[in-house]
């Protein structure tokens, strides 16, 4: 079955989508994007993640996009004209096409671009969540504003590149010794006193939307601070966060086991309560 996407304001086979060579996007990463999951055929967290979306869209000065009702409609004929039952669904809008190549921002009249499409994946049966992940660290030199949602992901798939190359699943990034997220993931550990410790909203991290829900069903003590390389080292468990992985334990960092090795038991009844939130939520 061949995907269908939308594109500018048209559901067409993905071999038919066209952008054009001077689009921003393509020649300065001058977009932004957002992923929502689907389960059952149903939305997850569609307001937060909209909300983001306008938020990135205002912070880098992108007018026309759809608004919330608009893509509501959209990933939902996405998900009927696709039979989509689980994955995700990613919203791209760039800055628009115009006729040159030019650093300075063409007329704010000039129509984004838009693109929506789905991908397939396994989210609550993913075999990671069994096994754990292992993660490294490495140096976090991505632009200021991580808290937007650019395409700007060089860095990040170099990094979880050189992750996998180093024999691990993925890369958490720290600046100074603190560790502040993974590759494409809000990080968080707990400690031997059984505190979740995770990083503060800033603007040296994605703001987490599967973060913001994950964090009310948190049976624990929290402490939103910075947490050291070491102090991850050291934890008695460990777990990222995002709309594609939900709650993913991390059993190594940095060739040390965490824990005994497993994922942990709190991650684990974290993960369920956010599946359970999840499916009772979505629409």
């Amino acid at each position: 079955m061949t995907r269908i996407i939308y594109l500018n304001g048209q559901y067409i086979p993905e071999t038919e989508g066209k952008v054009s060579v001077f689009d921003r996007g393509f020649l300065f990463s001058d977009s932004v994007y957002e992923v929502v999951s689907v389960l059952d055929r149903k939305l997850v967290d569609f307001e937060g993640h909209v909300q983001r979306l306008a938020r990135s869209l205002s912070e880098i000065g992108i007018e026309g996009a759809p608004d919330a009702h608009a893509w509501l409609g959209i990933c939902r004929e996405l998900v009927s004209r696709n039979a989509f039952e689980e994955g995700m669904i990613y919203w791209q809008v760039t800055r628009g096409t115009p006729d040159d190549r030019d650093f300075v921002f063409p007329p704010t009249d000039m129509p984004p671009t838009v693109l929506a499409f789905t991908q397939s994946r396994t989210l609550v049966n993913n075999p990671v969540a069994e096994r754990g992940l292992s993660v490294v660290t490495v140096p976090d030199l991505r632009w200021g504003r991580a808290d937007i949602k650019t395409t700007q992901l060089l860095y990040a798939s170099l990094m979880k590149n050189a992750a996998i190359g180093q024999g691990a699943d993925d890369a958490w990034m720290e600046r100074d010794g603190w560790i502040t997220e993974g590759s494409a993931q809000n990080a968080h550990i707990i400690n031997r006193d059984g505190v979740l410790i995770t990083h503060p909203l800033n603007r040296e991290i994605l703001h987490g939307i599967t973060r913001a829900a994950v964090l009310p069903l948190v049976v624990q003590r929290i402490e939103e601070r910075p947490f050291s390389v070491s102090e991850a080292e050291q934890a008695a468990e460990a777990f990222v966060s995002s709309a594609s992985g939900f709650v993913m334990p991390v059993v190594r960092i940095n060739g040390y086991a965490i824990g005994d090795g497993k994922p942990g038991s709190a991650t684990v009844q974290l993960r369920n309560a956010y599946i359970e939130w999840a499916r009772r939520t979505a629409k």
